[in-house]
């Protein structure tokens, strides 16, 4: 886990957002190997393994195995034209099977970070990209740049109302599957089983 993404996490207990401590056991450069989140309003502890911050399985309305459901094949230039990021800084969570995309992304734009949750087994570890395994995207609302929703997250009502909760007014979230977005989404166009809101 990148050691400056510490400032956007939250507790995903059910309380005003507050910030995380964090306590590292072991650190690669600026990459957080082990150690422990700590919240300061209700006490609970998050262990870092492996790189990886542990929150929770993806329960509470979230898929904890993905539906069939799966979107044409896009590359990740056009994922980058559906967030329309342009240009560095900033965080983008990229939720569920849309981790794979993280290499390209990473490629493409440099200078973003890059939040894979809850990301499939086989997505590996690489720099730019944070790994957290929750029961929502464990950040602050308003405080990413884009978020896109893997299989089974893209149609799942209660992780499109995650994705819209965390993205900055104005930017976009994008998600395979059938769209039923909240009201914080505008839709700007569905075809070939992907879907892109902008949070109004």
């Amino acid at each position: 886990m990148f050691i400056e993404l510490t400032d956007l996490l939250r507790c995903p207990a059910d309380h005003a957002e507050s910030f995380l401590v964090l306590l590292p056991d072991e650190m690669q450069g600026r990459f957080v190997r082990r150690g422990r989140l700590g919240c300061p309003v209700c006490h609970r502890e998050f262990p870092i393994e492996e790189g990886i911050a542990r929150f929770g399985l993806p329960l509470s309305g979230g898929p904890a195995v993905p539906t069939s459901s799966v979107g044409d094949p896009v590359d990740p230039g056009a994922l980058q034209a559906f967030l329309g990021i342009e240009g560095p800084g900033g965080y983008a969570a990229l939720v569920g099977s849309a981790a794979r995309f993280a290499p390209g992304m990473r490629a493409l734009l440099p200078g973003v970070q890059w939040v894979a949750v809850n990301p499939p087994p086989d997505v590996r570890e690489q720099e730019g990209v944070s790994s957290l395994e929750a029961p929502l995207i464990p950040v602050l609302s308003r405080s990413l740049r884009g978020v896109v929703l893997g299989q089974g997250y893209g149609e799942n009502s209660y992780w499109e109302h995650e994705a819209a909760r965390t993205v900055l007014p104005g930017l976009r979230v994008v998600g395979v599957g059938i769209a039923s977005l909240p009201a914080e989404l505008e839709l700007l166009g569905d075809a070939g089983g992907w879907w892109v809101g902008k949070k109004r």
